[in-house]
């Protein structure tokens, strides 16, 4: 076989968030689509906002000649600016666009982190439950992937966490709001992550970074307010993307951000944009970073999903299942109500709806669904979550 060994085993590793969304497809096409509820896919349905459509049509009409050319590999300077500008108020730190870099999507900014600090067998520490990629994001950069476990609140074991931070330690990925489970972290919770970084980074005599993934964070319920881990921790590396947002997840735009306070910032960036450009990324969407330069203060309509995430919470909960009611993003957690979630997972797909096994971030015994979907969706599986249930509990 020519392909790669660490691919192939990747790929039989791989997401399954994928094979559960090809596995919808099928079903769709042999029980016809109106009998099948994919809940799998992190794919908002959601339209993005109007402005971003006044933008795209005032780009169309007016764009200055030169407008599709290579830019700096960084982004264009004024919407640089104009994110700078967007995470200063909301942060209150003194952004400029120095600190920021366009990127292909959150994604591509974790990519170019990782790239950019690890060696082969440095150390990434990913608090579970997480995003599944993660794992092949370190791997795919030579870095070690260092998984730490959580409570059924989604909290991380701290006490885990400090035994396994090591000198080989370069940088942990925190996701907050979390996909999969929606859970935001509390300020208490980065206040000791923030403190345990900064007392091991001394010991270790070594930066450990904080990469602070946040494409969630405007999607906040219940008037809850953002508590941001750069506030706390002055080796914090911002990523996000407008895909969630915006909704625009297919449009790939994205940035990440660096501290201002962090004192090795300019040689950080410089490796950052140079990895940016040797990775293959080159530089975010010229068309992309015209439209978005102008949306930092724009978010889609939040109600729709906070209405959504009630309904399914109660849909839930009534029929039996544990599940902790999320503060932010659009997916929900719930405990599995046998310990092998597989069988619920395939229970669930003979009723035609589609979840995600939660061993696919890190947390057998769970499943992920998304509610980023049409409400007549979730109207359509909910008698199936019910028949499900009451199949292998009875």
């Amino acid at each position: 076989m020519t392909i790669a060994a660490d691919v192939q085993r990747h790929m039989q590793d791989s997401s399954w968030i994928r094979r559960m969304f090809e596995l919808g497809i099928q079903l769709k096409q042999e029980r016809g689509e109106a009998n099948v509820f994919d809940l799998s896919l992190g794919n908002p349905v959601v339209e993005p906002p109007a402005q971003f459509f006044d933008e795209l049509r005032r780009f169309a009409d007016h764009h200055a000649p030169g407008a599709h050319r290579y830019m700096p590999n960084n982004g264009y300077p004024d919407t640089r600016q104009a994110v700078a500008d967007a995470l200063s108020a909301e942060t209150g730190l003194p952004y400029g666009p120095q600190h920021i870099v366009m990127t292909v999507g959150a994604a591509a900014a974790l990519n170019i982190i990782i790239h950019a600090l690890c060696d082969p067998g440095d150390e990434a520490i990913i608090l579970a439950p997480y995003f599944g990629e993660y794992l092949f994001y370190a791997l795919e950069h030579r870095a070690q992937p260092v998984v730490i476990p959580c409570d059924q609140n989604f909290t991380p074991d701290l006490e885990e966490l400090e035994r396994k931070l090591s000198p080989r330690t370069r940088l942990l990925i925190l996701n907050s709001p979390n996909n999969p489970s929606g859970a935001m972290y509390s300020q208490s919770t980065i206040d000791a992550i923030a403190e345990l970084l900064e007392r091991k980074s001394a010991e270790f005599n070594t930066d450990i970074f904080l990469v602070s993934d946040e494409p969630y964070r405007k999607i906040l319920f219940d008037n809850l307010q953002y508590p941001f881990p750069q506030q706390r921790y002055q080796r914090t590396i911002t990523v996000t993307s407008h895909a969630k947002d915006l909704g625009l997840p297919g449009d790939r735009i994205g940035y990440l951000a660096l501290h201002p306070h962090y004192e090795a910032g300019p040689a950080l960036l410089d490796a950052l944009v140079f990895c940016n450009r040797v990775l293959g990324f080159v530089n975010a969407p010229a068309i992309m970073q015209h439209l978005v330069r102008n949306l930092q203060n724009v978010t889609i309509d939040i109600a729709d999903y906070q209405t959504k995430r009630d309904y399914l919470y109660n849909t839930l909960t009534d029929a039996g299942y544990n599940v902790r009611k999320p503060e932010g993003a659009f997916y929900m957690f719930p405990q599995s109500p046998v310990p092998d979630e597989l069988q619920l997972v395939e229970a669930l797909q003979r009723h035609g709806v589609l979840v995600v096994p939660g061993r696919g971030f890190g947390m057998p015994g769970h499943f992920r669904i998304s509610y980023c979907v049409h409400q007549h969706d979730l109207e359509g599986a909910a008698p199936g979550f019910q028949a499900a249930l009451q199949e292998l509990t009875q």
